[in-house]
């Protein structure tokens, strides 16, 4: 393992290992202990171990510049009886017990003081205090002030409520500002301001102020009012100061807001990687890097749970206190699959000489005295299903699938004729599931169980529509696509269902009728007839569904702010558009467009909006970095094959996520040689290994769907519902995993493609329109102008087989 790699792995044995190696009087326990008091949780503890891997000679010579954490680390070691370096003084090179920074410097207390002109006598000084407007004081000019602050206060207060009693008063503040000259501070600014006891706390410039104010009001004292977040306006704990107001923590997150470098999630960072480019929470907790091995199933997961015994992952449950089999002990145990009896994790990873073999390996049962090896554990101790007999269960009480018909026969009942042949798919389907676990946690979801009870108890018939009266969610839609995919349900174009539920209820909460006339000519007749036509016959995906949802909305929020204004869409003038595009309160701006040139078209208004035309991708073109990934991709076999070629797919072939997401198995030609792709008219031929991964993503492809599969899936990327592809979201995500940003990455394939390939060709091959091609090609100045003259000059003979090849 390489230093960088031990530096992030075991950052804390890393830097023991420095120490003792410089200084080896510490025993390891002791060094270990005194570091783990130091560098504190993982980020810390790697961000010193990686100095200290790049600069191991500050623990000899104490210089600056280095991090804070580095300096208490010298200082704590020798503390403990380290020869090593105490930190010295950047500035006068004094050996300190103590220290200051200034950035990554240290200095001595007589060096850190920077001195600053003072307000009163104009002298330049070292700074002694403040004064209430927060100017410098010297020593001999300090604000003088003889009065008690917790009189000041309590007279303010008092003010509000004649009642309050100063005793509270004086508890309060001393409990919050300790300090005199604190004290003072919280004084003069409720002195000169106090508003802001009545609701304008978050003008504060004092801390010690809001939780003042909260400490009041929570013992009931008459006119205090809790200051609001200033941005949000909600009545929460507001510490934290942005542009001369403090705001609540939720505000501070949206302000730091920016994309995650690895997945593309636009969120506040939780941390920043070696190039300091931000990562979101979400990627530090699943980078491979944190991941650890969880204490209840062994697998290495992100930590769920921190136990004094070991990590547990999310998927675990806390292990609960018992009296462990073998050291007899009353902690946290889990259960032995073999003996079915409570161990604990100590035990779990206990290697002792087995009493009856005398190997020394991992002990299963017996006792601290007496262990057994798992060789040597007698079959009377396993345990055979109660209720089934299954021999090949070895856990005490019933097996799981003896539990899933347990729980059938509560929600559905027991099978017989009167239940519904759909119903009765469904719960053979259940019954047998492949992973019977997996359908014993969906059926104890809150939304499966009621719905199939009223299914089955006929309190609701068994078709879609009875179904849409529910509300929705994400279990009752899987619900459905598992009533379908066992026959129980005929399947429907799902996401046009919910464009027009949509579209109804967007068309009934408008209460102007002339209003509700344009919209329903506009989203019926011109959306979605349009988008029928288009599909022809084929489902609506998520993406049309998200597109007409977004131009209903932009088309409301214009006629709403036309009723705002008291403008009708015939009477708007072109004055009344550009005040719109500057309204700041209007919204849906560049998506109300397409709502407005529909309506000039068809003479419904006079004024006119351009449409955006495209000039090209916004971002810079890295084809470096796409051959870099590619290169990656074909090589790197600890990488997941599906996820090898849906990136190859965006980097070589230019294709979007959602277009592979509704890739079929039918669109690889495997028993051709070459294998061929059909992404247009004319197939593609795949070379080694692009092939080889098409082959081993098509043979072994599986979704996540436990319940509902009754035949293999056409799809390429199966996804979590039963006869449904990966989601367009989901597999984004996954390419993100691998640094591919499918967005940028298409567009500089396409670049290149458009220059090296005429525009004709590169709609066929890629399933792309022609437009488009031509667009590409242009941007690119790819030089194709002369293709077909210089085909036609050819001899027929080369001209057939050139476009043979193409």
């Amino acid at each position: 393992m390489t230093t960088g790699d031990r530096s992030v792995s075991d950052p804390v044995g890393f830097i023991t290992d420095l120490v003792t190696a410089v200084d080896d009087r510490l025993t390891l326990e002791r060094a270990r202990s005194v570091i783990t008091c130091v560098a504190g949780g993982r980020a810390k503890s790697r961000r010193l171990a990686a100095f200290l891997a790049q600069r191991p000679a500050v623990l000899t010579d104490g210089r600056s510049p280095a991090p804070r954490a580095v300096g208490d680390l010298l200082i704590a070691l020798r503390k403990a009886g380290a020869e090593v370096s105490p930190p010295v003084c950047a500035e006068c090179g004094t050996p300190m017990r103590t220290l200051q920074r200034r950035g990554q410097d240290w200095f001595c207390g007589a060096c850190s003081v920077r001195p600053a002109p003072c307000a009163a006598c104009g002298q330049l000084r070292h700074v002694s205090t403040r004064d209430r407007a927060g100017g410098a004081r010297c020593a001999q000019c300090p604000d003088r002030d003889d009065r008690d602050p917790i009189s000041v206060i309590h007279t303010v207060v008092a003010r509000l409520d004649p009642a309050v009693d100063r005793d509270l008063i004086a508890s309060a503040v001393s409990r919050l500002a300790s300090r005199p000259a604190h004290q003072r501070k919280v004084a003069w600014a409720l002195e000169a301001a106090p508003e802001l006891l009545t609701g304008a706390g978050h003008l504060a410039a004092v801390r010690a102020i809001i939780p003042l104010i909260d400490a009041l009001y929570a013992a009931g004292v008459a006119g205090i009012v809790r200051p609001a977040c200033p941005r949000c306006g909600r009545v929460v704990r507001i510490d934290k100061p942005l542009d001369g107001q403090r705001v609540c923590r939720t505000c501070i997150a949206h302000t730091r807001i920016e994309e995650c470098a690895r997945c593309g999630a636009r969120r506040e960072p939780a941390t920043r990687d070696e190039q300091g480019r931000p990562l979101c929470p979400n990627c530090l907790v699943t980078d491979p890097d944190n991941l650890e091995v969880c204490l209840n199933c062994g697998r290495r997961r992100p930590v769920s749970l921190r136990t004094p015994a070991g990590p547990i992952c999310s998927t675990c449950p806390a292990l609960p206190t018992a009296t462990c089999s073998i050291c007899g002990d009353e902690t946290p145990c889990g259960t032995s699959r073999i003996t079915g009896r409570p161990w604990c994790p100590a035990c779990q990873r206990r290697t002792a000489r087995c009493s009856s073999c005398g190997r020394t390996t991992a002990i299963i049962s017996g006792t601290l005295t007496q262990p057994h090896c798992e060789d040597c554990t007698t079959r009377a101790v396993w345990h055979d299903c109660p209720t089934c007999s299954d021999p090949s269960y070895p856990h005490p009480g019933q097996c799981v699938r003896c539990r899933i018909n347990q729980r059938l026969n509560e929600i559905i009942g027991p099978p017989s004729a009167s239940l519904h042949p759909g119903l009765q798919a469904l719960r053979h389907n259940i019954a047998t599931a492949e992973h019977p676990i997996t359908a014993m946690r969906w059926l104890k979801k809150k939304a499966v169980a009621p719905v199939l009870a009223d299914l089955a108890a006929s309190r609701r018939a068994l078709t879609h529509e009875a179904l849409d009266e529910l509300p929705h969610s994400p279990p009752l839609a899987h619900l459905r696509e598992v009533l379908i995919g066992v026959g129980a349900l005929p399947r429907r174009d799902e996401h046009m269902v919910r464009i027009e539920r949509f579209v109804d209820q967007t068309l009934a909460a408008q209460a102007d009728l002339e209003q509700r006339q344009v919209l329903h000519r506009y989203t019926v007749w011109h959306l979605i007839r349009r988008l029928r036509q288009r599909n022809n016959g084929h489902a609506a995906t998520i993406e049309q569904f998200n597109s007409v949802r977004q131009r209903t909305h932009a088309a409301v929020a214009f006629l709403d702010w036309l009723t705002e204004h008291q403008i009708t869409l015939g009477s708007c003038q072109q004055a009344d558009l550009d005040r719109w595009l500057t309204d700041a309160t209007a919204t849906h701006r560049q998506a109300a467009g397409h709502f407005i040139r529909w309506a000039h078209k068809n003479k419904l208004t006079s004024v006119r909006i351009g449409a955006h035309r495209w000039m090209g991708p916004t971002r810079p073109l890295d084809d470096q970095n796409r051959w870099n990934i590619a290169r990656r991709l074909l090589h790197d076999d600890s990488l997941k094959p599906d996820d090898r070629l849906a990136g190859l797919l965006i980097l070589l072939y230019a294709q979007t996520p959602a277009a592979i997401c509704r890739m079929t198995t039918v669109d690889f030609e495997l028993d051709s040689d070459p294998v061929r792709l059909h992404l247009g008219s004319s197939p593609i031929h795949l070379p080694e290994p692009v092939a080889g991964l098409a082959r081993l993503t098509v043979s072994n492809r599986k979704g996540h769907a436990t319940i509902g599969v009754l035949t293999p899936s056409i799809w390429l990327f199966p996804g979590g519902q039963p006869g449904r592809p990966i989601s367009t979201g989901q597999l984004t995500q996954r390419m993100n995993r691998l640094g591919i940003r499918p967005g940028a990455a298409r567009s500089t394939a396409l670049f290149q493609l458009a220059t090296e390939i005429p525009a004709a060709i590169l709609a066929r091959t890629l399933g792309i329109h022609t437009d488009v091609a031509v667009s590409w090609q242009r941007l690119s100045a790819g030089d194709w102008t002369n293709y077909a003259a210089v085909i036609s000059s050819r001899p027929q003979s080369l001209a057939r087989n050139t476009e043979t090849r193409a």
